[in-house]
């Protein structure tokens, strides 16, 4: 049984608005009251929490249209967590192992309806933190990948590239062709997570170096994009689209992890009229979209990793006084597959 909750618990919260890429000092971690259990509500002791690049946005003072609100300096993050029931409510009991969306502290109240059983057939709890049902819907509904496809993933070294080409390989894809930005992150693309081939010349900043090492790498084109890059990776994809390509946009880190702006958008110019020709389908993917995917990729993704099929790569920063600095880490390229702050639970 978890023990009694302390009177007080560590939260990490915004303290200013970053003036670009977000540093340590622009997040505290500060003690705050432990939540008294509520009706409809279930208290958690977090064990890990998810930091992801979607923060930068949300954090960044301009955030409109997502999926979630913008915070404010005083206000606690939040994403992605894991964690063990200590007050249960509705169908979770105390000492159930939970997924929710209120991670960055250390005990969470959280409502019924924002929890989800984890599957205790996975291998590893911290495995229902990954981003791969971004990729599986994007993969499965935005751009349905189809047997001997040539494939694309942008961002391939990320929480969502680095599942996305083994999924897509699963899936039937014949060739998976990566881009990610270190020599050191390709090399592991290829030898572990399905990778047939990666791009790291031009990711950043040489549009036509990318162009080029994209060519030589699909000099026939590609069937499907998954891109979180956007930028003139996403400009580059347009002009190597075969006829009929599909293309799912996931995120936009080229505008997400810029050094300048407020990573709330991500301009890119292409050639609409290779759109046209080509008639290449274009679609934003959000999960809100497509009801039943959490619950299709979970089955699926505990499948595969029982059978050894698919990799969950993840990188684990231990407490949470060290959150500031993951979320430093994320954005400047430090860390490869999904990256969790774990929590001690002595």
């Amino acid at each position: 049984m978890p023990s009694a909750p302390p009177a007080t618990a560590r939260e990490v919260r915004l303290a200013a608005v970053p003036d670009g890429l977000p540093v340590p000092g622009d997040l505290t971690v500060a003690e705050a009251p432990v939540p008294a259990a509520a009706p409809g509500h279930v208290l958690v002791r977090n064990r890990a929490f998810q930091v992801f690049a979607g923060l930068r946005t949300l954090i960044g003072g301009a955030a409109r249209d997502t999926p979630v609100p913008g915070l404010r300096p005083g206000d606690p993050l939040f994403g992605p967590a894991v964690g063990e029931v200590v007050a249960g409510a509705g169908p979770f009991g105390p000492g159930e192992l939970v997924a929710h969306p209120l991670g960055w502290r250390e005990y969470a109240l959280v409502p019924v309806a924002a929890c989800a059983p984890v599957d205790p057939a996975l291998p590893d709890p911290l495995a229902a933190l990954s981003s791969g049902s971004a990729a599986y819907g994007a993969l499965t509904r935005a751009a349905t990948v189809r047997a001997g496809d040539v494939v694309l993933v942008t961002g391939a070294a990320g929480g969502v590239g680095s599942l996305a080409g083994q999924i897509a390989r699963l899936l039937g894809a014949a060739r998976v062709i990566g881009t990610t930005g270190s020599p050191a992150k390709a090399a592991r693309l290829v030898s572990e997570l399905g990778y047939d081939a990666v791009i790291t010349a031009g990711t950043r900043t040489d549009p036509g170096g990318f162009a080029e090492a994209l060519a030589e790498a699909a000099p026939d084109g590609i069937d499907v994009l998954l891109d979180t890059v956007g930028g003139h990776q996403l400009a580059a994809a347009v002009e190597a689209a075969r006829v009929g390509a599909r293309f799912a946009l996931v995120g936009a880190l080229a505008g997400q992890l810029a050094a300048g702006g407020a990573g709330a958008a991500a301009p890119v110019e292409f050639d609409g009229f290779r759109l046209v020709v080509r008639g290449v389908t274009l679609a934003g993917y959000r999960a809100s979209l497509h009801p039943g995917v959490e619950e299709e990729w979970a089955g699926r993704f505990g499948g595969w990793l029982r059978s050894g099929e698919i990799r969950f790569p993840v990188t684990r920063v231990l407490g949470i006084g060290r959150a500031p600095e993951a979320l430093a880490g994320l954005v400047s390229g430090q860390y490869a597959g999904t990256v969790v702050v774990e929590l001690p639970q002595d």
